[in-house]
C-alpha cells in the first residue's frame, strides 16, 4: 500500500504524492491545481479541512487533510524536550535538597535554644501544690476538717 507523505512546518503544508511518476496531477477539495511536481506545497494553510487526491493516468490516490498548523509553534527535536525535562527534575530535586537540609538545621538550633526540659507525654509539668486549706479529706483525719462545721448564730 503505498502511503501520502505529509510534513507540517509552521502555517505550511507540504504533501508527497505515493506515484513515482513525473507527471502528477493534484485535486484540492474539487479544483485542480497547475502543479505537475510529485510534492504540493501548501502555504500559509488555515487549518481547515481539505479533501486532496493526486492522479497518475489512470491511478489516483485520495487524502483527507485535517492537519491543525501554528503560525507561533516552535519546533523541538527530541533531544531539546529530554534536556527540559532532565533539568527541571534536577533542579527540583536540588530545591527539595535545599529545604531539607535548611529545615533539618532550623529544628536542632531550636530544641538546643529552647527550655532544657523535655517535651512530649511522658514528661509532663506536674500539677501545682494545693493550697494547704484546701486539702482533700483523708480517712482518720476529719478532726482537721471539724471546726469548719456551719455553726448557728
Amino acid at each position: 500500500q503505498e502511503e501520502f507523505l505529509v510534513e507540517i512546518s509552521g502555517t505550511t503544508v507540504t504533501i508527497t504524492c505515493p506515484f513515482e511518476d513525473e507527471d502528477i496531477k493534484w485535486d484540492l477539495s474539487g479544483r485542480k491545481v497547475d502543479t505537475r511536481e510529485r510534492k504540493f506545497i501548501i502555504k500559509d494553510h488555515d487549518s481547515t479541512p481539505a479533501n486532496l487526491s493526486c492522479s497518475s493516468g489512470t491511478r489516483t490516490r485520495q487524502l483527507y487533510l485535517n492537519a491543525r498548523v501554528c503560525a507561533n509553534c516552535e519546533e523541538l527535536d527530541a533531544l531539546t524536550v529530554a534536556g527540559i525535562v532532565t533539568a527541571d527534575l534536577l533542579i527540583t530535586l536540588g530545591v527539595l535538597i535545599l529545604v531539607y537540609y535548611f529545615s533539618k538545621g532550623r529544628r536542632a538550633r531550636a530544641s538546643a535554644a529552647g527550655d532544657s526540659r523535655p517535651r512530649g507525654q511522658k514528661m509532663q509539668r506536674p500539677p501545682p501544690v494545693p493550697n494547704p486549706d484546701y486539702e482533700p479529706i483523708r480517712k482518720g483525719q476529719r478532726e482537721v476538717y471539724a471546726g469548719l462545721e456551719h455553726r448557728g448564730i
